[in-house]
């Protein structure tokens, strides 16, 4: 189809079903109405006299949720560093909303944004101005002076100084802040902003210049304060953070989930699960960011060689695990989305890799309470009653992970809030 179309009834028959939820993937039909799932049935659904119907015979394929991505960033995966240096606010935004046309066509009907200007691109396609994933967005990501959001110069003198906004900051993509009563305002920013949840750099990071990985960032008392400001409007604070003294000061000062984490120890990963504090993963490999220099290329090794270990302590001890890619200023491997689901299979079941991309990633989303322009229905799951996100799978994920790597071949049918945006299927029918 050349655009997303719309009937008052979707019924796909003779389907295998992954809720997103149970091992069992059962034979059935779904029927969707509107924006909302309505039926779900081991027996045929019929259609209703009167009413345009969209019949998709799914021959015995396999139809799940959307997938959802837990650690994207829309505005930053669709440009350049060059884009960032020299474009306009307006061409990073549109190169964005182009990404995210993308992204929902390969699947991903839900993302969270972990930095970004991403509220307009949300509310365009939230009111179906274009087409895209729904989005949880965290504005600019705040960082402290030298921290892993500072993009200002060397020679620069730090806003806290008395110095002027780096580019990363003028564009919204970060905002540096230091000590409480400026944090505070930080946090009150994003939100003002339209911030879901709130993301806190909190230790070093491959992609930025001044903040070796054993770094520790913001204070205690500063992260508190970041916290309360989440707190007093019903949502959380998020930290990217890699290393074991980083994410223990974010868990002890109240944060609820780590992002990346990939060098905690042991007795880290037990207090995590103890704090019920969310585990935001990405399965890394080499090749997924490409680096100019010696020493961000060898902090990215040292991250992608941690992959299986934490992966395997957080299963050993339970902990709730995200799954998300974090793939930044490198457009042209955006395709490399897909490509991380598979990994997931090196680690977890087939199954349960599924979970994680759809039902598990709903649960963090759910965090932002009344934050959640989303929270009329379920996410991640079909059952009656929730958002009807859909993928029609030309074959059985639940057996073969790898299909959803190459989603223009074998996503079918994507279906999002009852909108089809893509039918390959030949035998769709329309009836009145």
């Amino acid at each position: 189809m050349p655009g997303p179309s719309e009937a008052d009834r979707l019924i796909f028959k003779n389907v295998k079903i992954f809720d997103g939820v149970s091992e069992q993937i059962v034979q059935g039909d779904v029927l969707i109405e509107d924006d909302r799932i309505t039926g779900v049935s081991s027996s045929p659904i019929g259609d209703a006299p009167g009413q345009r119907t969209t019949v998709v015979n799914g021959e015995g394929r396999v139809l799940m949720p959307g997938l959802s991505d837990a650690h994207v960033h829309l505005v930053g995966n669709a440009n350049t560093f060059m884009d960032f240096i020299t474009g306009t606010e307006g061409h990073l935004a549109i190169n964005g909303l182009a990404e995210a046309k993308r992204m929902l066509l390969r699947g991903f009907t839900t993302v969270r944004d972990m930095a970004g200007d991403t509220a307009s691109i949300k509310a365009a396609i939230d009111r179906g101005a274009f087409p895209g994933p729904r989005i949880y967005p965290s504005q600019a990501a705040i960082s402290q002076s030298s921290g892993h959001g500072d993009f200002s110069f060397v020679y620069e003198t730090p806003t806290a100084l008395g110095g002027t906004q780096s580019r990363a900051e003028s564009v919204g993509f970060m905002r540096v802040a230091d000590g409480p009563e400026r944090v505070l305002a930080a946090v009150r920013e994003q939100l003002k902003k339209g911030a879901s949840q709130i993301k806190l750099m909190v230790g070093g990071g491959a992609a930025s210049t001044y903040d070796p990985l054993y770094t520790v960032q913001f204070t205690e008392e500063e992260i508190r304060a970041a916290v309360s400001a989440a707190e007093d409007y019903g949502t959380y604070v998020a930290t990217h953070v890699y290393n074991v003294t980083g994410i223990r000061r974010a868990v002890q000062a109240g944060v609820k989930s780590i992002e990346h984490g990939h060098f905690a120890d042991e007795e880290t990963v037990a207090m995590l699960a103890e704090r019920d504090v969310w585990l935001s993963m990405q399965p890394f490999g080499l090749g997924d960011h490409h680096y100019p220099d010696p020493d961000r290329a060898g902090k990215d090794r040292q991250i992608c060689e941690a992959v299986p270990t934490i992966y395997e302590l957080a299963s050993k001890h339970g902990v709730k695990l995200a799954w998300g890619t974090d793939l930044l200023l490198e457009p042209q491997g955006a395709h490399r989305q897909s490509e991380m689901t598979a990994r997931l299979g090196d680690y977890f079941s087939n199954i349960d890799a599924l979970r994680m991309l759809t039902s598990q990633n709903a649960r963090l989303f759910r965090l932002a309470g009344e934050r959640d322009t989303y929270r009329a229905a379920p996410l991640g799951v079909i059952t009656e009653g929730a958002w009807a996100d859909v993928l029609l799978v030309d074959g059985n994920p639940a057996e073969d992970l790898s299909l959803l790597t190459d989603p223009e071949k074998n996503l079918l049918v994507i279906v999002k809030g009852g909108l089809v945006h893509k039918n390959a299927v030949v035998e769709a029918s329309e009836k009145v």
